[in-house]
C-alpha cells in the first residue's frame, strides 16, 4: 500500500490546480492522483475551443508532473475506506491519505442508441476521434443546442465541415438566452452554412458500414459520416455515496470544501456548495470554477484555511460572436436586453425577485468583477432601474 499525504481522485483541472496549490505550500509531502484517463491533466476546455481556431497543440497540457507528484493513470477509485483513511482502485491496489481531494467531474450522458461510435465530446481521445471526421466532404450531426452543442457545430463549420445541429428547443440556447437571441442564433448558424433542425430530436440512430442514419421526430431521415451529441453530464457521486458521504445532485461541502466525512474534500464539477452572493447552494460545471475550487481545496488540505466565496466565471465562442457569463443566466428569469448593436455587442440581466441573478456579456469583455459586485448587491432592482448599471 502507498502512502501519501494528499490523494486526489480525478485526473482534470480541479485536481490539477489543487496539486500546484499544494505544492506551493508544502514542498516535501507526498501527492498522488488517481485518474481514469491515460493522459495526463490537460485543458479540457481547448477540445471545443481553441484548438479548432488554430491554438497550438502543446498547450493543452497542464503540465502536473513537474510538481512532484505521483500520477497513477488509467486507474479508477472504486472504494473509500473513511474510518482507516484507504482508497481502493479497479486493481486492486491500495492507497493510504491523510487528505483526500475527490474530483471526479461528470460523465456524459447518452443518447438512447446502439449504434457504435458515437462521439461525446469529453476527452482528449473524443478529440482525436473526432479530427479524422472533420474536412471538406465530410457531413455531422451536432446532437444538442446547448453550450457544448453550438460551441463544436462552429468549430466544426470553422473547418470546413458540413454541419447538421438537432435539438428539442426553439433555439440554440433556448434554455439560457433571451427567446430573440436564441432565434438570432438559429438564423446566424444558418448563414454560417449550418443547417439547423430547431424543435426536433432524434428518434433512432443506426450504423450502416462507415455512414450513420439519424432518423427524428419530424420524420427527417438524415446519413451523415459521424454523429457528435452534447446532451450535458451528470456528477460522478457513486464513488462519494458508497463511501457514506452526503450527496445531492453533487457531493455536499461546506465553505471550507470539507465533505462530510473528516479529512475529505471536493472541488470541481462533482462538488455542490453554498455561494453567498446567490445565497443559494449551486453545482458549476466550467473551467473557472474548476481552477478556482481546486485552488481553494489545495489550500485547505494544506493546512490554510480559506473560504470558498467564489463567483465563478464562464465563456464561449461562436463563430466571430462570444460572451462571458457570471451567475444564473436561465431563459426563466425575467430578463432585460441592454443593446449597444442589437445581438452583436450588449449586457443582459437577469432578474428574480428584484436581484440580479445572472449577467450575461455579449461580446462585452473585461466587465466579469463588475457582474460579480453586481449579483451580490441586495438590490432592489427593477427592469426600469437595471439598465447601464455594467
Amino acid at each position: 500500500m502507498t502512502d501519501y499525504h494528499f490523494l486526489i481522485i480525478g485526473g482534470g483541472i480541479a485536481a490539477d490546480a489543487a496539486v500546484k496549490t499544494i505544492r506551493t505550500i508544502n514542498t516535501s509531502g507526498t501527492i498522488g492522483v488517481i485518474s481514469s484517463e491515460h493522459h495526463p491533466p490537460y485543458n479540457r476546455p481547448l477540445l471545443s475551443k481553441g484548438l479548432w481556431k488554430g491554438e497550438p497543440f502543446e498547450k493543452i497540457w497542464r503540465e502536473t508532473e513537474k510538481h512532484h507528484v505521483d500520477i497513477h493513470r488509467s486507474r479508477t477509485a472504486v472504494a473509500i475506506n473513511t474510518n482507516d483513511h484507504i482508497v481502493v482502485d479497479d486493481a486492486g491496489t491500495k492507497y493510504s491519505y491523510r487528505k483526500l481531494l475527490i474530483a471526479t467531474g461528470g460523465t456524459v450522458r447518452k443518447l438512447p442508441s446502439t449504434a457504435e461510435g458515437i462521439i461525446y465530446l469529453r476527452t482528449l481521445d473524443d478529440y482525436h476521434q473526432l479530427r479524422t471526421l472533420t474536412g471538406s466532404g465530410q457531413k455531422l450531426a451536432v446532437i444538442g443546442g446547448g453550450f457544448i452543442g453550438s460551441e463544436i457545430a462552429a468549430a466544426l463549420r470553422m473547418n470546413s465541415t458540413s454541419v447538421t445541429m438537432i435539438f428539442p428547443e426553439d433555439g440554440i440556447g433556448a434554455r439560457v438566452y433571451p427567446p430573440s437571441l436564441s432565434r438570432f442564433l438559429n438564423s446566424f448558424y444558418q448563414s454560417k452554412g449550418i443547417e439547423v433542425l430547431a424543435g426536433d430530436g432524434v428518434v433512432n440512430i443506426e450504423k450502416h458500414d462507415a455512414k450513420f442514419m439519424i432518423q427524428t421526430k419530424n420524420n427527417r431521415e438524415l446519413f451523415v459520416d459521424g454523429v457528435i451529441a452534447g446532451i450535458g453530464i451528470t456528477p460522478n457521486v457513486t464513488l462519494a455515496q458508497d463511501a457514506g458521504l452526503e450527496v445531492d445532485n453533487g457531493i455536499i461541502v461546506n465553505q471550507f470544501l470539507q465533505t462530510s466525512a473528516a479529512d475529505i474534500y471536493a472541488a470541481g464539477d462533482v462538488a455542490k456548495f453554498y455561494n453567498p452572493s446567490l445565497k443559494k447552494t449551486i453545482r458549476v460545471e466550467h473551467e473557472d470554477n474548476s481552477l478556482a475550487m481546486g485552488d481553494v481545496a489545495g489550500k485547505n488540505m494544506a493546512g490554510i484555511p480559506t473560504p470558498y466565496h467564489y463567483l465563478p466565471f464562464f465563456y464561449s465562442d461562436l463563430f466571430e460572436l462570444g460572451f462571458e457569463a457570471v451567475g444564473e443566466i436561465d431563459s426563466r428569469f425575467e430578463i432585460v436586453e441592454d443593446w449597444k448593436e442589437q445581438f452583436r455587442e450588449g449586457i443582459i440581466y437577469y432578474l428574480n425577485e428584484n436581484r440580479v441573478h445572472g449577467v450575461l456579456l455579449w461580446n462585452v469583455w473585461g466587465k466579469v468583477d463588475a457582474a460579480r459586485n453586481l449579483i451580490a448587491d441586495e438590490g432592489p432592482y427593477t427592469a426600469g432601474t437595471i439598465i447601464g448599471k455594467i
